[in-house]
């Protein structure tokens, strides 16, 4: 009876330590055309206040470039597979963390700045967002990185082409 209840007792002790773990998330950045040296790395965790996106790219020109989770889990065709912006509620365009879930795309993470060695960071919260539960989870969907400035004008922000691309897959 003893080795059933430290047995029993070992059990729910691992049940709970894992059960406190964050979900994670990543999406690794490639080039959308052939010897382009852009790159990058984008990890999600989701955390009581929203879900914590951290960025790194590079091999970008200098200045800013737009930066959204897209609707699809695809790089091909030059990242255009990865479809429009992930927006489940057809909202206009705008800042996700500024704006809210309300009156922006699910999608819109702004602009990520590269310096003149083409190598920038982004590090923002976003609300309302999860990784892998309810209408705006991100789990197999794209992150794009565009060729300018996502200047938050309708219905995209006119941030041009796709130069990079990552499918955000859920961490184990």
């Amino acid at each position: 009876m003893k080795r059933i209840f430290v047995l029993f007792a070992l059990i729910l002790a691992l049940a709970g330590s894992s059960a406190g773990l964050a979900a994670t998330a990543t999406a690794v950045i490639s080039g959308t055309q052939p010897g382009s040296s852009v790159g990058g790395k984008v990890t999600f965790m989701e955390t009581s206040e929203g879900l914590h996106v951290r960025a790194n790219v590079s091999g970008a020109s200098a200045g800013k470039h737009g930066f959204h989770i897209h609707e699809v889990g695809s790089c091909a065709d030059s990242g255009k597979a990865a479809g429009g912006h992930f927006n489940p509620d057809k909202m206009d365009h705008g800042f996700l963390p500024k704006d809210g879930i309300v009156h922006a795309h699910a999608g819109d993470l702004g602009n990520i700045t590269a310096d003149a060695g083409g190598s920038g960071e982004l590090d923002l919260m976003i609300p309302s967002v999860t990784l892998a539960d309810g209408p705006y989870a991100i789990a197999g969907r794209s992150v794009i990185l565009h060729e300018k400035e996502d200047d938050f004008g309708q219905p995209v922000g006119n941030a041009g082409g796709r130069i990079g691309c990552g499918i955000i897959t859920l961490d184990e």
